[in-house]
């Protein structure tokens, strides 16, 4: 897995096999951030906008597509590449799926009629679809932004979310829409817990008590630990410790930060605590990550 910290924001790249990747991108700044990638004409691009607001460029800025968020762009011509120029908002966060036209072909049987551009008469055409992300979908971009595993396995993990998001996307049945946990079929609860991680986001360094982010959201304390936990595969607080960490180690590679400047931002009032955690989280201290940086 290729993990770049550009200047405004984070990027990903998880090579699932030959010919087939996952892009997570998130821009969690105030600026517009720019993300560009060769694709050349081979590949079927999948495009799924979680928040904010995406732009793709085509032919040197002559041709634009707008994904906002909880919507979807599917893109694809066998006559043209079609590279990554991609203008991301501020507050945005993307997942896309790029895979060879050969591999995606594999993995549908020759009965799977009903996907437009399948068919010999369209194999050798453009194609491009845009629409909204269903709850269930929703959920897997959700799990795949967010996973806390471990990270021998986390390619694994993506590789199987991957294969549930593009069966997901194809499934055209009127019962598409039924999830696994019928609480996160209901598009509220998912907005409402979606509201309660932005929440624990914004106020990290004193966030509420379970009780007091449940009340703020009008969910029940079980409904918010039950749905935090479907949404984003980890509890409030283990979530809330994982994002205070990256958001930690983001600020000290900057060199614009000491220890407790860092450790104060994301709510540890003495140094040594930080270090705990972050010796925890990492299993080394800030300052030799830092210098192991240097070398």
């Amino acid at each position: 897995m290729e993990v770049k910290n550009v200047a405004q924001g984070s990027y990903q790249e998880v090579l699932i096999e030959d010919g087939f990747y996952v892009l997570k991108i998130q821009n969690d700044t105030a600026h517009m951030q720019k993300v560009t990638r060769d694709i050349n004409s081979s590949f079927i691009q999948f495009h799924f906008c979680l928040k904010g607001n995406a732009k793709f460029v085509f032919n040197e800025g002559r041709y634009a597509l707008e994904v906002s968020e909880e919507n979807s762009l599917l893109l694809y011509n066998t006559q043209l590449d079609l590279p990554l120029n991609l203008e991301l908002n501020p507050n945005s966060w993307l997942v896309s799926v790029v895979m060879t036209i050969r591999k995606f072909h594999s993995l549908f049987s020759k009965e799977a009629d009903y996907i437009p551009f399948l068919g010999p008469e369209s194999k050798d055409k453009k194609y491009y679809s845009q629409e909204g992300v269903s709850p269930a979908i929703a959920v897997i971009l959700s799990q795949m932004m967010n996973y806390n595993l471990h990270p021998s396995i986390k390619e694994l993990y993506i590789k199987g979310k991957v294969y549930e998001l593009i069966s997901l996307y194809f499934n055209k049945s009127t019962d598409a829409d039924i999830e696994q946990c019928p609480f996160l079929a209901d598009e509220d609860n998912v907005r409402r817990i979606r509201q309660a991680k932005e929440i624990m986001i914004s106020r990290m360094a004193e966030p509420p008590t379970l009780s007091e982010l449940a009340e703020e959201i009008g969910l029940s304390l079980k409904k918010l630990k039950e749905g935090f936990k479907q949404l984003y595969g980890d509890s409030v607080f283990s979530f809330l410790f994982d994002y205070k960490m990256e958001y930690a180690r983001k600020m000290l590679e900057t060199g614009q930060h000491n220890v407790n400047e860092v450790g104060l931002k994301v709510g540890y009032s003495t140094s040594s605590h930080f270090i705990a955690a972050f010796k925890k989280k990492y299993g080394t201290t800030p300052k030799k990550y830092l210098m192991g940086l240097a070398n």
